[in-house]
């Protein structure tokens, strides 16, 4: 694979990924429900409402 095709690729699922966590975060604020992340080895949860 060339190297224009791998950054192709890798863009297409940059795009990808984004588009999921919106759908995503999308959908838990209708439900009004958390996301969980990790951050520094915990986990913290977060009301989908407080992301922008």
């Amino acid at each position: 694979m060339s190297e224009l095709e791998t950054r192709k690729l890798r863009e297409s699922l940059i795009l990808s990924l984004n588009l999921t966590f919106h759908r995503l975060l999308n959908e838990k604020k209708k439900t009004n429900s958390e996301l969980a992340f990790g951050k520094a080895g915990e986990v913290v949860k977060i009301k989908a409402v407080d992301i922008n």
